[in-house]
């Protein structure tokens, strides 16, 4: 399964990496608004990871970092937002020079592909990290916590259908639904992929 998730996200890079600073802003506009409209959705989900922190016993610490309400999903919005914002980081000419024959080298910015993203149970970094991989034009390979699955499942599916609402593939971001160690594991082994 997640060789497959490194083929998609290899075929969604070639469109991603010759994609604009304008088309790149208008995802990520999408991916806000989409989240602020879903926020019933993505906190119905995070009640099921609430549900299961506590009878796991989890720290109060652990349960509130998990824990997800209208005001935390508007500042994950609001963040995916300042990304936008930020000057895209493609394209940016480091240095150059130019021969005698007349032939100019440069060194250009230009995105690595495809990124993989392991964190832990903070469901914030799901669109936090994608977020950001899409505004440098790479696409992104997320494996969240088990902690945050159903949480991190709502957020990727409502960021994935905003990608399609902008015109570019879904499989620009895609979240590893298995949470066991060895999912981890074999991600970090995907040299061909990631």
């Amino acid at each position: 399964m997640l060789t497959q998730l490194g083929i998609n996200a290899k075929k969604a890079g070639r469109v991603l990496m010759t994609a604009s600073s304008e088309k790149k802003n208008e995802a990520l506009k999408y991916i806000a608004a989409a989240l602020i409209e879903n926020s019933a959705y993505i906190i119905e989900k995070n009640a099921l990871d609430i549900e299961k922190a506590r009878e796991k016993l989890m720290s109060e610490s652990m349960i509130d970092r998990l824990s997800l309400d209208e005001g935390r999903i508007k500042g994950i919005a609001d963040a995916a937002l300042q990304v936008a914002a930020l000057d895209d980081p493609c394209g940016k000419v480091i240095s150059g020079t130019r021969r005698p024959n007349g032939l100019v080298i440069e060194k250009v910015t230009v995105p690595l592909g495809v990124i993989a993203v392991i964190f832990e149970a903070r469901p914030n970094v799901t669109v936090d990290a994608a977020a950001l991989c899409l505004k440098s034009g790479n696409c992104v390979i997320l494996r969240g916590g088990k902690e945050a699955i159903n949480s991190n499942k709502a957020m990727a599916e409502i960021m994935r259908g905003a990608l399609a609402k902008a015109g570019l593939p879904e499989d620009c971001i895609q979240l590893v639904e298995d949470t066991t160690r060895e999912s981890a594991t074999a991600l970090m082994r995907m040299n061909g992929y990631v």
